[in-house]
């Protein structure tokens, strides 16, 4: 896991296990399947040298992401519909299901209706608000 500068605002990093051969990615396993792709973010609190986990995202394949929408239904209840318009290739169905402290997102990509599922820490603090803001408006090579 590294910064992409000394600006950076958070660290994304992904797993790996030490095997015979040297270090290798490892898979996320996502309602009983290999996640297609996962991240963890990390962000300091207040200028701490501490990272605190805030979001965990996992792509799955569609099938996948289908059985998730329906556990995240039976275990939190019917999720919110919260489509999100995308300018060319239409409206990519999105679904929230959210309390005081997270909130869990998964969107159906259009094409290969894969799912990715995020869970983010809303936290009573400020600075994952902050955090997360600063994030989306900066430019890809700060954070």
């Amino acid at each position: 896991m590294r910064l992409k500068s000394r600006e950076s605002l958070t660290v994304a990093c992904r797993c790996a296990h030490r095997g015979d051969a040297g270090w290798t990615v490892s898979q996320a396993v996502v309602d009983g399947a290999s996640a297609l792709e996962h991240v963890l973010r990390f962000a300091c609190v207040d200028g701490s040298s501490a990272l605190r986990l805030y979001e965990i995202s996992f792509m799955t394949d569609e099938v996948t992401a289908e059985d998730l929408r329906d556990a995240l239904a039976d275990r939190y209840g019917s999720p919110r519909l919260a489509t999100q318009s995308v300018s060319s290739s239409g409206a990519i169905p999105t679904y929230v299901c959210d309390n005081a402290v997270s909130s869990i997102t998964q969107c159906f990509l259009p094409g290969t209706r894969n799912g990715t599922l995020t869970y983010l820490l809303k936290g009573s603090d400020a600075w994952v608000k902050s955090i997360v803001r600063q994030w989306q408006a900066s430019g890809a090579e700060v954070g």
